[in-house]
């Protein structure tokens, strides 16, 4: 015991000791290289966003989220895009209902319920695949199992079209969320009796679900702006949507559409609707964060 106080002594004052001035400044010369490499990461994004900003917002009105697209050269008549809104929210809606359950099954599956095996392996590689799938080959399957079906482009071929790019993302990100949860947490559920099916969906999910919400959210998001994939199933209109089956104009679209256009009032529609699209992304993060936060408060 003599012996060893000296060592314990001598373990501490090393702690307390500064470090070489070579490694001091190796710490401090890396944290200065990560930091502005990640400035020069978020340079384009914000770049990106002040300049939706600066273009959108001065045009940003009442009228845009009430009325229809006017004509062109018409004076007087209010300019919106109401209808573009209402259909880009009835499609992701669409393809929400059905990624979403599919798209958190498939993730417990894979981190929980069939862990290990080759089905799993399976699944999670063709997973893995369809999130590197090119979106206009989506909205080109889509076209091809519903419109050619049905003989029609409508909200349900976009929304389908939509699903197919949300599923992959919701269920890795599922899995992810879910084998973040300590194991802990796992075997304590077990020792008190719960069955695996009740570990699973009482403690392990329950203790995930802020993350398994962000990667929803991010499926959310790529849904809400992608382009091609609509324009081979949803098409476009100029008027209400007038139900599920029917062409159904979405933002995206419009933007895509006015943006090319040789008239400066539908640029500056396309700036405004941009700046709605980006607002209402964000509007339904801060919401989710806002249910998950009161839920586990």
């Amino acid at each position: 015991m003599s012996t060893s106080h000296p060592q314990q002594r001598q373990s501490l004052a090393a702690l307390y000791q500064p470090l070489p001035i070579r490694r001091t400044m190796f710490n401090v010369g890396m944290s200065a290289i990560a930091f502005a490499l990640t400035g020069l990461a978020l340079l384009p994004l914000l770049a990106i966003l002040i300049e939706i900003l600066r273009q959108g917002l001065p045009h940003l009105k009442w009228e845009v989220f009430v009325s229809l697209p006017a004509p062109v050269g018409v004076q007087g008549e209010p300019n919106g895009f109401a209808n573009a809104i209402i259909g880009t929210l009835m499609m992701v809606g669409f393809a929400s209902l059905l990624s979403i359950p599919f798209g958190v099954m498939t993730g417990i599956f894979l981190s929980e319920l069939g862990q290990g095996t080759g089905i799993a392996n399976f699944v999670r590689f063709i997973t893995t695949i369809l999130t590197g799938v090119p979106s206009i080959i989506a909205g080109v399957f889509a076209y091809g199992v519903i419109v050619l079906t049905t003989k029609e482009f409508s909200a349900v071929a976009g929304g389908f079209a939509l699903s197919v790019l949300m599923l992959p993302v919701v269920a890795l990100t599922t899995e992810q969320a879910l084998r973040l949860v300590p194991t802990n947490q796992r075997l304590a559920s077990a020792a008190l009796g719960a069955s695996r099916l009740q570990t699973t969906f009482r403690v392990v999910v329950s203790a995930a679900i802020p993350a398994i919400t962000t990667g929803i959210l991010l499926a959310v998001a790529r849904a809400a702006g992608e382009t091609a994939p609509l324009i081979f199933t949803a098409l476009y209109s100029e008027v209400w949507p007038e139900g599920l089956f029917s062409p159904t104009p979405a933002l995206s679209v419009l933007i895509y559409k006015y943006a090319s256009s040789p008239f400066v009032e539908q640029n500056q529609l396309a700036w405004t609707a941009s700046v709605v699209l980006v607002g209402l992304v964000l509007c339904m993060s801060v919401l989710s964060r806002l249910v998950t936060r009161r839920r586990f408060n």
